[in-house]
């Protein structure tokens, strides 16, 4: 296992020199106060390249999207194009202050006027704000717009928010935080959301159903348009999650079937980095009925300047210090800009590959929903492999010996055993056809030698651990 720089340390070493200090010299003491400076930091004394080597054999034991496939479902792992990260590293981006005066950033608030565009003619909305930092964020933020919209109202008892038992968890923390009751509506056996058990749950203290379109089982709804005209008939709002636009972006816009507000996961559809607890962005759009609750300040242009627009009476306010993550717009007005009016191709590779990929795994696992055609994602189930004592769980670790990273697992909540798969439109053929036979080759171990998966994985620094110790008493630091 790679050792830590402590325990690299020796007395003696030191990784640069530091130049003779040509000002008076102050006593740490002095400045700071005796109290805190009870005990000498214990800094790891290394070399340079000690250093360097450290954290490059780091860098290169991760798993990553520039390395690796990452069929993480309802994720979008897609590969990030580099000429998005020339873009976002431009001088005249990187070296501007949030606090400077509109007349010295015209360039930032015209690439996010036009990103601010964009997104509203891809998804169909009235307008959009680029304020959130994430799509939890995001989903927060629309909720608030909902219920900024029915106290506005006077209906003060509209206090339930109906959401799918297929849903990501987000949805219902959101609509908890935000003072909502969650109401959960069933799927069919087709994997849509129930009719009948949501014509019988939507009443008068409806606030908004939230539902994701594909859904989390990459399904579409193909009721949305009369999910959306049964709420308006009692005032409600349709909450639509962006989580998987990635199989819309340019073919169909959920503002046209009547969706009230929808965040968008730029790091999902629009390809900026993907996690690694780095700023993310979750722009939320809406209908004209939440236009006038959006957060201040919205980025304007009147024809000549463009400005941030602070004159919004109804607004629910800020949900972030300033006004959004300009590294994560320029990354995803980049990646439009590429595909510009083609970018429906986005869309269309991505179904491709999971229709493609999902028949390549026909018999290997079982499919809840055969027969049903999936969009841009597909739920199998490793339910077969239990009569072996194998689960989803050791099917995953096992790919981790294969260089390839596990699908998501155990979500959806309502299939069993559940190995949640995408691919993206970024994957080659060749990609899919290994991760097959990876698949192949794993259920026939499933089958000839179980213990092989159970004690999976084998190739990886650290090998599988407790999870549920793991998760009760982590190691959080290193003992000193």
């Amino acid at each position: 296992m790679e050792k830590l720089l402590f325990e690299l340390s020796r007395e003696g070493k030191r990784g640069l020199d530091l130049p003779e200090c040509d000002v008076e010299e102050v006593s740490l003491e002095e400045v700071v106060g005796r109290e805190y400076l009870r005990r000498e930091l214990k800094l790891p004394r290394v070399s340079q390249p000690e250093v360097v080597r450290h954290f490059t054999r780091l860098s290169q034991l991760n798993f990553s999207i520039d390395t690796n496939f990452y069929p993480l479902g309802s994720c979008t792992m897609k590969y990030n194009p580099r000429v998005n990260e020339a873009v976002a590293s431009l001088p005249g981006f990187t070296e501007v202050h949030p606090l400077q005066d509109d007349e010295t950033v015209q360039g930032v608030l015209e690439a996010a006027y036009l990103l601010k565009e964009y997104l509203k003619e891809l998804g169909g909305f009235a307008e959009v704000s680029l304020q959130p930092a994430a799509g939890a964020q995001g989903e927060l933020l629309g909720l608030l717009l909902i219920a900024a919209y029915h106290r506005d109202r006077g209906n003060d008892k509209k206090d339930t928010v109906l959401i799918p038992d297929s849903a990501h968890g987000t949805n219902p923390a959101s609509a908890a935080i935000a003072g909502f009751r969650v109401l959960t509506v069933k799927s069919d056996a087709g994997g849509e959301l129930d009719w009948e058990d949501f014509k019988k749950k939507l009443d008068d203290r409806v606030a908004a159903l939230m539902i994701t379109n594909p859904n989390t089982l990459g399904i579409f709804e193909r009721r949305i348009k009369e999910m959306a005209d049964a709420l308006h008939e009692v005032d409600a709002l349709l909450y639509m999650d962006g989580a998987n636009f990635n199989a819309l972006v340019g073919r169909m816009r959920p503002g046209d079937w009547g969706v009230d507000v929808m965040h968008f996961n730029l790091h999902k559809t629009f390809s900026t980095p993907h996690g690694g607890g780095g700023p993310g962005s979750g722009p939320v759009g809406v209908s004209e009925r939440l236009k006038p609750y959006l957060p201040v300040p919205q980025v304007e242009f009147d024809g000549e300047r463009y400005y941030l627009n602070w004159e919004n009476p109804k607004s629910v306010g800020k949900v972030l210090t300033f006004y959004g993550h300009v590294g994560v717009w320029l990354r995803a007005l980049a990646y439009v800009l590429t595909y510009g009016k083609e970018i429906f191709k986005v869309a269309d590779h991505a179904i491709l590959n999971a229709r493609y990929l999902r028949k390549k795994l026909e018999g290997l696992f079982n499919d809840p929903y055969a027969g049903v055609p999936c969009m841009h994602e597909f739920v199998l189930s490793a339910t077969n492999l239990k009569k072996y004592g194998v689960r989803a769980l050791d099917v995953a670790k096992r790919m981790l010996d294969f260089g390839v990273h596990p699908p998501t697992m155990y979500f959806p909540l309502i299939v069993p055993e559940a190995l949640m798969i995408e691919p993206t439109e970024t994957e080659s053929k060749e990609t899919l056809d290994r991760f097959a036979q990876i698949c192949a080759k794993i259920v026939e171990e499933a089958k000839t030698d179980p213990q092989k998966l159970k004690n999976a994985p084998h190739t990886t620094p650290v090998r599988r651990i407790k999870e549920a110790e793991a998760n009760r008493r982590p190691i959080l630091k290193f003992p000193l």
